[in-house]
């Protein structure tokens, strides 16, 4: 080690460690004080101080940067995997809420997709966040079991505390048969309101693992075995409830024919759609959605984003 880096050392113990500033560092060490700021310099450059914001609120631009360029996505949030997978995802849902809060113009119609992220985003947002935003459910939500309506619930949330309005979509998720997904759909309400899901200006929506764990599974839509076929030809996760596999393909056209909401192709033509994927079980389906332009915004933990920037698409 060098002189310089000895001095570097030095300078550095007594400035991070024991907080004295640059003219008492230079009078205990017998140097001037442009030298104490050179030998500073010289500690961050060659490693010898490392910082490292650890705010669970802090995000990782580095990462944020690269996920734009690779994926061309238009925005990117990064937020330090520094917790267990709880609090991550409560994390990455708030970092979630501060980007709808923020944006610019205000959103006035905001298409939302529903699920435990989606509830959690719904409670980090504060009270008047935005004003008179129209909120539209994407995808049917109304429980097929005795649990209550997370669905509605989330939608209300979001639009209250926006002084707006909320417009639910009244059906099922996912219909027994095709022929009544597409007579519902017919139907001129709900008909007009998917229209104006597909024409807002951001739409927000989460992921599903291919697991018992998924809401899709919990709120009666799907059973244990039905998730396991679908693991077993190929499906990674879903998002709005239709469930692709890693080239982000509909796996299981039966199935997808008696999903309601808005289709992977509306996804994939909005103006602005943000992905809110975080932990280690979605981060295939995670991986789907950004190579596959299903979103414009991926809001996400670091984790996922290095996994997702180890193997790029071609």
């Amino acid at each position: 080690m060098s002189d310089d880096e000895l001095l570097a050392v030095r300078a550095a113990e007594l400035y991070y460690q024991d907080g004295k500033s640059q003219a008492e560092i230079a009078a205990l060490v017998g140097i001037n004080r442009w030298k104490v700021g050179r030998l500073l310099a010289l500690a961050k450059e060659s490693g010898i101080v490392r910082i490292e914001i650890v705010h669970p609120r802090a995000r990782r631009l580095p990462l944020e940067r690269r996920l734009r360029e690779t994926f061309g996505l238009r925005e990117a949030v990064v937020v330090p995997a520094d917790a267990d997978e709880a609090v991550l995802s409560e994390r990455v849902a708030a970092a979630a809420a501060e980007l709808l809060a923020s944006m610019r113009p205000v959103p006035r119609v905001l298409g939302i997709s529903w699920g435990r992220t989606l509830q959690q985003i719904a409670a980090a947002l504060p009270e008047g966040w935005a004003s008179g935003v129209e909120v539209v459910q994407i995808n049917g939500g109304v429980t097929v079991n005795r649990r209550a309506g997370m669905a509605s619930a989330t939608a209300t949330a979001i639009a209250q505390k926006a002084g707006g309005n909320v417009t639910l979509l009244p059906s099922p998720a996912i219909l027994e048969h095709a022929s009544t997904r597409r007579a519902i759909e017919d139907d001129r309400v709900v008909a007009s309101i998917l229209d104006r899901a597909r024409q807002a200006s951001a739409l927000i929506f989460s992921a599903g693992p291919v697991s018992n764990s998924s809401v899709l599974v919990t709120s009666g839509y799907m059973t244990g075995d039905g998730v396991r076929d679908l693991a077993e030809k190929g499906a990674v996760g879903d998002i709005v409830g239709r469930y692709i596999d890693a080239d982000g393909n509909i796996v299981d056209r039966e199935l997808d024919e008696r999903t309601l909401g808005l289709t992977l192709d509306d996804l994939r033509a909005a103006t602005s759609s943000i992905a809110v994927i975080a932990g280690r079980a979605k981060r295939a389906v995670a991986r789907a959605v950004v190579a596959n332009r299903f979103c414009t915004v991926l809001v996400t933990d670091e984790g996922t984003a290095l996994e997702l920037l180890e193997d790029p698409p071609r």
